[in-house]
């Protein structure tokens, strides 16, 4: 509200006071003088055509604000203290690889040696008795008497269980290779031996050395 209408209101109020005294005093006087009914009617349609309005109560003021207060400063909360535990790092557990064990294998037992043999009783022997004289000068290499070759052939006779020669090695060289090759091809189809013997009467083979010599004549 306005403070003019404010105003206004208050005016219209006092105004509607002084006619409220004015119509007791009139009341009073009426009665006094018999006109009491026509006053009583003349105010009571005074007052209907009469409005008063009522003064608003004033507004409330706000409360006023609180004393100042002060300040509490913020607390500061220490971090709590930091707890050093010693923690022992996990032990380190060393796994030994145990090598499986050694596999054994049944081995066969061993065979029963071989029973000896007879001892030899009679060694190989020429069945013509000296083998020079199964050489002739006939049987002279024809180049080794161009080239004037001679000398002494030493050999080894492999003879076997039939008394022939298997086999002829020179052991000692004449120096002639005509010579050693005459010597052994002469042997191995001319000389004959009786074979060795066990000492059960069986034929055994055996070895015969033997040295030939070559000379020319004059």
């Amino acid at each position: 509200m306005s403070y003019a209408q404010h105003k206004e209101l208050s005016g219209n109020r006092t105004v509607a006071i002084v006619i409220v005294a004015l119509l007791h005093a009139a009341l009073g006087y009426a009665i006094v003088t018999g006109l009491a009914y026509n006053v009583i009617k003349k105010a009571a349609e005074d007052l209907k055509t009469f409005d008063v309005e009522e003064e608003p109560p004033p507004p409330e003021e706000p409360p006023p604000p609180p004393p100042d207060q002060p300040e509490t400063p913020p607390q500061v909360v220490a971090p709590p203290p930091l707890v050093r535990t010693n923690v022992a790092p996990p032990p380190i557990v060393q796994t030994v690889q145990q090598a499986p064990p050694p596999v054994i294998t049944p081995t066969a037992p061993p065979a029963p040696p071989a029973p000896p043999a007879p001892a030899v009783v009679t060694k190989a022997s020429s069945v013509k008795g000296n083998l020079q004289g199964l050489i002739s000068g006939d049987d002279y290499p024809a180049d080794a008497q161009r080239n004037d070759e001679q000398g002494s052939v030493r050999v080894n006779l492999a003879i076997g269980t039939d008394g022939r020669v298997t086999n002829c090695s020179v052991t000692k060289s004449s120096g002639s290779r005509s010579l050693d090759s005459a010597t052994c091809r002469i042997l191995k189809s001319r000389a004959r031996f009786t074979p060795a013997k066990l000492s059960n009467g069986q034929a055994t083979t055996d070895n015969f050395p033997q040295t030939i010599t070559w000379r020319l004549e004059g």
